[in-house]
Formats: structure tokens, sequence, C-alpha cells
């Protein structure tokens, strides 16, 4: 099966690919004979019914610094592709949201991935609300009263930006902290949204793992452990990537989220454990996929194609 596939994903030139989940989900199109088309969210329109996209043919290489050529740019209708990889990263905002309403319309016919609607639905923050008994306590507010009832009965805590991405703006918060006025007034400036307060988990130390579920079932993991300065695991902040298998505790949590993504078509998930509690669900543009495979671990990529065309089949 030969599929017609575009991907909607952050300008391609800027793209680390030793790292990047989007590429190597892209070579491993092409190595099916899947052919490729680019465009970048910006350039997504909706003209009366049709949703439009100026597309240029996309080869790929495994090559940094010369990891890809692009042809020339032609006016598309989307709903002419087979697949649509719904690939930028966040932030989550108003532009994010709106690309989802104008995929939602050409899908399942042409079926996005992750849903459209679901991705807008299940933001990775509050979707995981919904399994709170695999989860450390958790707070969503912005309210000080609120915020200081939770810290004073559960101590050391977490706080981040509900709608935040790769590890910004994420502080600990100790017990009498003399910093967190000053924090409250940043936040309640900067965020209008309500923030994430979470207890703060002493083993992250030893590692925040990445788990990624494809179709609802586990594909790889990748444990990635801070700097010795650094909070946070984020790869792209610091943190090491390292060999990892699953806990009993890390396969019931993927047992018991699974059906709900299957259920709504959240075919490329990667959910975050530490020290067997489950703390984000990332639906928008999860990554891990080259650090699993660096590491020896499964071939994701192949584990996510193999699932849309057999959807494509049907």
């Amino acid at each position: 099966m030969k599929l017609n596939v575009a991907v909607q994903m952050d300008p391609i030139a800027r793209i680390n690919i030793k790292g990047d989940s989007t590429f190597a989900l892209l070579l491993e199109a092409q190595k099916r004979g899947h052919g490729l088309s680019y465009y970048t969210p910006d350039k997504l329109s909706m003209v009366g019914e049709e949703i439009v996209a100026p597309v240029q043919l996309l080869t790929v290489r495994d090559e940094p610094g010369n990891h890809f050529t692009l042809g020339e740019s032609r006016r598309e209708a989307l709903n002419g592709f087979d697949v649509v990889l719904l690939r930028q990263d966040p932030p989550f905002d108003l532009a994010y949201i709106t690309s989802t309403h104008l995929l939602e319309r050409i899908h399942p016919k042409t079926l996005v991935v992750n849903d459209p609607a679901s991705v807008r639905n299940a933001p990775e923050k509050l979707f995981v609300m919904n399994f709170p008994q695999l989860m450390p306590p958790t707070l969503i507010s912005r309210d000080l009263d609120e915020i200081n009832a939770f810290r004073d009965k559960h101590g050391a805590v977490v706080m981040k930006p509900l709608h935040g991405h790769g590890g910004a703006a994420v502080f600990r918060v100790m017990p009498q902290d003399m910093n967190f006025g000053s924090l409250y007034d940043m936040f309640s400036v900067t965020f209008k949204e309500a923030w994430v307060i979470q207890q703060f988990i002493p083993e992250v130390r030893h590692g925040d793992k990445r788990i990624i579920l494809v179709n609802g079932e586990f594909a790889g993991a990748v444990n990635r452990v801070p700097a010795a300065d650094d909070l946070r695991s984020n790869m792209v902040r610091g943190g090491a990537a390292q060999e990892t298998e699953l806990t009993p505790r890390e396969r019931e949590i993927c047992a018991t989220v699974g059906p709900a993504l299957r259920e709504r078509g959240l075919l490329f998930v990667g959910i975050d454990v530490i020290n067997g509690n489950l703390t984000e669900i990332n639906v928008t543009s999860p990554t891990g996929i080259r650090a699993i495979a660096r590491l020896g671990g499964p071939d994701v990529a192949a584990k996510v194609w193999d699932v849309i065309e057999q959807k494509r089949a049907k």
C-alpha cells in the first residue's frame, strides 16, 4: 500500500534530526514508499468548505545539515491526501486549536494523526486528570487560597503552566519558600489560565520515564535523567536518555490509559511516569522515538506506520 501523506509541522530546516520524532516518522514513511508532502501550520486555510495548503513534495535524508529537499509549492486540498500528520510542536494556543478545528473537517476520510478533535479536547496536563488513581496529588488552579491549602497539605510542590511544554517555567516550591510570593505574582501576570501544582516526587532525580503508546499499546520507553543542577528531565533541557524496562506498575498504567487513547483516536502518545506516578499524557507532538531506537529499543516509527496502514486498508 502506497499512501499520499502530508505533514503539518514546524519549519523542517530548524529541527534537530538527532532527536526529532517527526523526522523519524518521515524516514519510515519514505522507506515504505509513501509519498510525502510538507507545509507549515501558518499556511493552512479554509476556503468555503475546503481545507487547503501550499504543499511541497518532501524528500528526507538522515544526514545532519543536509536532511531534506523540497519541491515547488503547489496549492492542494488536504482531503486529497490519505494521511495528514499533525506534528507541530506546542504551545497549545489558539493557533493550535484553530488548526484542530480545520483539520477536523477532513478527518476521518483523510486520516489525521492524532485525531484533531481529541488533540483539542485532551490537553496533556488536563486529560491526565481522568486518571487520579495513577497520579501524585495534583491541583489545577490559580487561586492563592487553594494553592496555599494544597502546599500546607503536601509540602514541596512542583508548579508549572497548564499549557506549558518542553520543561519551560517548571519550578519546585519548598515549604515556607521565600520565593513563592514572587513566583505567584510572576505566574499571575504571565499565564491567564490555571496552573498545575503537583506534589514534588524526590525520585525524579532517578529519572522521568517517557513511555510511548501506539494505538493504546506499549511501543517503547526511555528514562530521562535530569542534570544534577536541574529539576527538569526533558532532553531539550539537558536530560540524559537511558535504556529502561517497564515495571509492573508502569504496565498497569499503560493498560489503564490505553483504551481511552484508542477510543479517542490518539494513535501516537507519550506518557510521563515518575516513580510509578503518571504525570502527563502528551498527545500534541510527543517525542522519544529516536532516543529509544538509539538505545537499542523497539522501532516505534515502524509500529506507528503499521497501525496507520492498517487503518487506511480498512
